[in-house]
This record gives structure tokens, sequence and C-alpha cells, in this order.
């Protein structure tokens, strides 16, 4: 064990949740020798399923991506997260090591000869990321087989949803090997197998349906007995409750149905008030893991409300609030920035995947569509949305003045305070870098989610919050909005106080409006006198040009923005090249990574300060 890890981990805990953690470990202790097989969980019943689901699938219609991908799944191909799984005969189309094969570096990781608790995923690096085995054991590729079979009585896709199920149980059996380690895993397996029975319902053979049922129970236990808590409970927890909550919904002839429908009720509520603010901002800060919860939430409120036991209404006015929000957010191309963490995962997969993750999953509760104009600050989440025409040219701005994360480790949080997005006629300008890998990332996990790869200002190459570990901080800067001016001559001002504990120093940054376009201006309070960076990461699609004192921006062969800096500083501008060098990159999908310019201004801050103007060019 990485023993960093493990202090820092501790330094984020509360002593309740390490007595918590201590509790937790010896009962995992405990249960390492009890060897439970299938036989412990096998509770024959009707087949499981969902009410009201397939009056909700949009996608049913899509005949032509279903066909397709029906097509691509029989012949063995498979791919995720940006990697294409080696192909398999269809005769074969599940071997035993499937489930445990790495395709990034062609490694086995361990299974069933192995308790679940006892492979320490963070930190193996010779195998590879867990994610990638993670994803193929979300049986997630099920759900399109389900709605064809559901469609077309496909006779194909039956025999190899059977197939897949019966292949999975052979070597996953309870808590053995990386299948069950991981709760929110748990909870997404759990939703793909209720799809699977609740649109082939009896055209499923006794013998799989049993199979299920039984995975669905010792399911249900795992997460029950194991929850995600404390400094644990973002996302994972609402997957997990949302795995429970349906399971016990579909299943309510289970011993544990009832109690779990209770809990679960109880927690959905709870989580859906603590990471959504009131303004709809979800608080793990990123548009994409808040679509991932509002989608489990608003699963779990359809269902209940199709069962007649409709969930409390404060979860679906949290929705409607997060599709404010990113209705805010969306570009005129129908694109929501990349701001902080995002690994594409999704619940329901029974369509293409959609480029805008977050605009799809609001579609579902509430209009997100309706065009927004002028300025809008969600003063809790923190952010403030700029959307105003010069001329015929539509300009969007995304001010980031929000906390870091959610919970004491901020875990898909980035240190981009302050930072500012741009889009001009709906085509990315200014751009966030995005996320590229989680455990294998090491030292490019760092920089995709550290200060210098952000548009914002930088002391001295150090990160605004300091980083403890792939998804973990040992300081989070604390932001402040300070002041919202709006109408035509708007204007935002906002501080974080990340350097100060280092520097003695306040970072201030006002983003304000120009008849010509806008301008930053940059400050530092107090006694920091260290060398700055002032950056711009641009999208790959652009180029940069030096025209005297000024920088000429381009995409698709016209000029765009003209920048200027007050004073003139040292001017880098670089594109790739190797890790910390000074050049952009840009993840523009879990995995990958592509060159990017990056237009740093270098110096010593002066009292007055820097602005940098930016001139639309018409």
């Amino acid at each position: 064990m990485n023993l960093f890890w493990v202090l820092n981990r501790l330094r984020s805990m509360s002593l309740a949740e390490i007595a918590h953690r201590v509790r937790e470990k010896a009962k995992k202790s405990l249960a390492r020798g009890n060897l439970e097989g299938w036989d412990r969980y096998q509770c024959p019943g009707p087949v499981p399923t969902l009410p009201g689901l397939s009056e909700h699938l949009e996608t049913q219609g899509d005949s032509a991506w279903l066909g397709c991908e029906t097509k691509r799944l029989l012949a063995g191909e498979f791919a995720a997260l940006g990697v294409t799984w080696p192909p398999r005969p269809p005769k074969t189309l599940f071997p035993p090591e499937l489930w445990r094969l790495d395709p990034v570096t062609g490694d086995f990781w361990p299974g069933q000869d192995v308790y679940c608790f006892d492979i320490p995923y963070r930190h193996e690096r010779r195998l590879g990321d867990i994610k990638y085995v993670w994803e193929i054991n979300r049986l997630q590729f099920l759900q399109p087989l389900a709605l064809q079979v559901c469609n077309t009585g496909d006779p194909a896709a039956l025999a190899a949803i059977e197939s897949a199920i019966q292949s999975w149980t052979t070597v996953n059996p309870p808590f053995r090997g990386l299948g069950w380690n991981s709760g929110i895993e748990l909870g997404l397996r759990a939703i793909s197998l209720l799809v699977v029975t609740t649109l082939c319902g009896d055209r499923l053979s006794p013998t799989t349906i049993a199979r299920i049922r039984a995975i669905l129970h010792a399911q249900a236990v795992w997460m029950d007995r194991y929850p995600s808590r404390y400094s644990s409970a973002n996302n994972h927890l609402i997957a997990e409750t949302a795995g429970e909550f349906l399971t016990a919904l579909a299943m309510p002839d289970l011993p544990l149905a009832a109690r779990l429908e209770t809990k679960s009720r109880r927690i959905l509520t709870e989580e859906a008030n603590k990471q959504f603010y009131p303004d709809g901002v979800p608080a793990e800060q990123s548009p994409t893991y808040g679509a991932f919860s509002a989608e489990f939430l608003w699963l779990c409120a359809q269902t209940a409300e199709a069962a007649g036991r409709p969930l409390p209404e404060t979860i679906r006015e949290r929705l409607v609030a997060f599709a404010d929000f990113t209705g805010w957010l969306t570009d005129p191309a129908g694109r929501v920035p990349a701001i902080g963490d995002d690994d594409e995962g999704r619940v329901l997969c029974l369509g293409p995947m959609d480029p805008s993750y977050p605009v799809s999953v609001c579609r579902r509760f509430a209009d997100s569509t309706p065009k927004r104009q002028g300025i809008k600050t969600f003063h809790t989440g923190g952010y403030t949305v700029i959307h105003e025409q010069h001329g015929k040219q539509a300009l969007q701005l995304v001010f980031d003045h929000g906390p870091l994360g959610y919970l004491s480790i901020a875990a898909h949080g980035h240190a981009d305070a302050l930072a500012v997005v741009a889009t001009l006629d709906g085509e990315p300008l200014f751009v966030d870098p995005g996320t590229y890998l989680y455990h294998s990332g090491g030292a490019w996990r760092d920089w995709f989610r550290g200060t210098r790869a952000h548009n914002t200002l930088t002391l001295a190459a150090v990160d605004q919050s300091r980083i403890a570990g792939p998804f973990n901080w040992s300081h989070k800067a604390r932001v402040t909005l300070e002041d919202v001016r709006e109408g035509d001559n708007w204007s935002v001002t906002a501080s974080h106080d990340g350097y100060r504990p280092i520097f003695g120093c306040i970072h201030r940054r006002t983003l304000f409006a120009t008849e010509q376009g806008f301008s930053i201006h940059d400050q530092l309070d107090g006694s920091g006198q260290q060398p700055a960076e002032v950056v711009w990461q641009l999208d790959p699609a652009c180029e940069v040009r030096r025209d005297d004192h000024q920088l000429i921006i381009r995409r698709n062969g016209r000029d765009r923005v003209a920048m200027r800096f007050d004073p003139t500083g040292e001017l880098r501008i670089a594109s790739g090249g190797a890790l910390g060098a000074g050049g952009g990159w840009v993840s523009p999908a879990f995995g990958e990574k592509v060159p990017a310019p990056r237009i740093a201004w270098h110096g010593l801050v002066p009292a007055a300060g820097v602005t940098t103007t930016i001139k639309l060019i018409a």
C-alpha cells in the first residue's frame, strides 16, 4: 500500500470517519474467509421489472443505431474510454478471461481466487487502470442488446445476453475478484441487469432469470453492508443507493426489499439536496458528474412514480435547477464546457453517445434549451455565465468562482479557481483542458487538474490547491465572490486565498465587458512578488500568430480575436511537448490527449496588476 496516499487520506478524515474506516476494515477482514458462493443468494421468483421504464426509452425509434450496435456487439467488438478491446470470435463472445483483461496492457487482473478487498487497484500500475476492466464488468453493453430483443425479438441478441450472464456469474462469485470491490460498479451493473430483465421479460430462460436474481440479491447485500460514507459519499453513494432502490422496486419479494426501499428513499432525498446546490450547481463542481448523479436520480424518481410511490418533490426541484444551470452553461452549438473531472460514465446506454451528456440528461426532466441572454450568477455554486451579442457574433463566457469540489477530498474538482472559458459563435476558444486519465494517469493526472493547465493565474508554478493523490487535496483554495454588476457594462470580481499560506498574497480577478469584447484584470494583494504565469489554453482547432504588440487567434482560417497584455511581459506560445514544459494539451475524451496552443504571460505582477484585453474581430 502507498504510505503517502494513506497519510494524506487520513488527513482528510474526521475522527468519526477514521473510527468508521477502522470498523469497516474489521468487518471486511472477518468476511474474507467466507466463500459464500451463489447458492446463498438464490431466490426463486418472477422476472424483475422496473415499472414505467419502457415508456421513457426515447431511443427506441433509433433503429439504425441500434441495428449497427447490435451487429458490432455480436461480432465480438467492444470499445470504451477511447480504447478498443481485442476482438472475440462470434462463437466465443464471452470467454472467462474477458472479465479480467486490461485492454491497454494485455495483462489480467486477479479473479475469483482473490477476495475483492485484497486487490490494491488504487496503486496498481503494471496491470493498467482498473477503470477499463470495470467498464466491461458494468454489463452496460447488454442494454442495447436487450432493447434489440424488445423491439425485434432478435434471437442472436437474446442468446448473447444469456451467454454473457452465464459467463459472468461463473467467474465472478460473490465478493471475489474485481467485480465486487467498488460499490458504484455494483450499482451500475444492477441497473444494467434490471434494464435487461425489464425489456426482455419472459424471453429470458428460467436459468438466466435465476442467475440475474441471484446477482441482484448478492449485490444488494454488498451495497447495504459497505456503503460509501463520509468523504466518499459523493456520486458513488447516489449510484449505490439507486442500485439498491431500483432492485427493491423490481424485486419486492426479496426479504430485505422493504427495508432497502425505505432507507434508499431517505438517502436519495438527502443526497439530492447535498450534491446539488439550490441554484442547481453540482457540488462536485463538474457538469458531467452532475449529469451522472442527475440521471440516477431521474431514473429513480420516474420508476418510483410509475410504481405509485413517488419520491419527494425536492428531488425534482433540484433536477430542474440543475437543468437551468446546464442551460446557461450550454453554448450556441449545444456543448457544455469540460469543467472538472469527466470519466464518461453513463447510467442508461440505450442510444448513441451524446456529445453533450448534461444537455441530453436534462432534456428528460426539463426544457434546458431556451436561449439565454445577459449575465447570470450562481452564487452558491460559484459560477457567473455571460451570453451576449457583438453584432452578428455570439459570445459566451463562464467565470469559475466556486469551491474546489465536494466533501473533504474534493475528489473530482480541479485547481481552476477564477478560470475563464469562452466560446465564440458556438466554437470553443479558451477552453478547460479536460481530464485525460485517473488511476494510471500519474503526473499527467496532476497536470490536467492542476492550475497551470487552466485559464487563470499561477504563482511560481505552484497549484492554488495542493494535490495529495489522484482524488485528494491537502489544501483547498477558498474563493470569495466580491462583486457582480449586471447590465451592458457588466463586471464580476472574485478572489481566492490559495497562495496566502506560501506567498502571503490573495489573487483577485475582475472579468468585465468592453465595447469590442471583454477584459480580465489580475491583481495580487499582499507581499508576494513571485514569478507569475497567466494562461490561456486554446482549443486544438485554433492557431496563434504575433502581430506587433498583440496576438491574433485564428480558427477555420479566419481571424477571430486579438489579445493584448498590459504590461506586455514575456509571452510564450507552445503546443504539446514534454509534460510541464509549457506546451498546451487538451483531453477531448477520457484516455485521449491532443496538443493545443497555450498562451502564457510571464513576469512579476506589478501593484497595478495585469490586464488581458480580448477584442473580437468582426
